[in-house]
């Protein structure tokens, strides 16, 4: 008994597996394949591992206009690129947060999705609140000029 108790893992709060890890076991009656939970563990081991300090960005939603400082290489040189415009949808959840930003270059719009915690982001400033009643405006792809326009929220 000794050398199996040795091969356990302890590994999901319901079960213990040993090495044999393609076999299923019973746990509070549903079969949990281990192979699977071993894999999920060693990927959470390997996020948090690889995992930096977050920035602390400031609070906003869609219809906001910020401002995103992006740092860009170009070639050995980087620079500080500020992209300002309307937040038109935030969607993801944890890590994996993104949000999209519309601005209008020359009559045309330019629509650039930023992930949350990327790297390249140096700062977010917040320039004014926007009041609308959606979470996603796509319907400002259709807008022109003073039509496009979003009320600011009066506090």
């Amino acid at each position: 008994m000794a050398h199996i108790k040795e091969k356990l893992l302890p590994l999901h709060p319901l079960c213990v597996i040993s090495a044999g890890l393609g076999r299923h076991i019973a746990s509070r009656k549903r079969s949990v394949n281990i192979k699977a939970l071993y894999k999920m563990n060693l990927m959470k081991i390997a996020e948090d591992s690889f995992a930096t300090q977050k920035k602390e960005h400031p609070v906003f939603k869609s219809g906001d206009t910020v401002t995103v400082a992006y740092r860009i290489a170009e070639g050995s040189k980087e620079r500080i690129q500020q992209y300002r415009g309307v937040v038109i949808k935030i969607n993801g959840h944890g890590d994996s947060r993104r949000f999209t930003v519309r601005k209008m270059s020359d009559n045309i719009g330019v629509e650039r999705i930023f992930p949350l915690n990327s790297p390249f982001i140096e700062s977010i400033t917040v320039n004014s609140r926007g009041k609308v009643r959606r979470a996603k405006l796509y319907y400002l792809r259709k807008l022109r000029g003073k039509a496009a326009r979003i009320k600011k929220k009066g506090y």
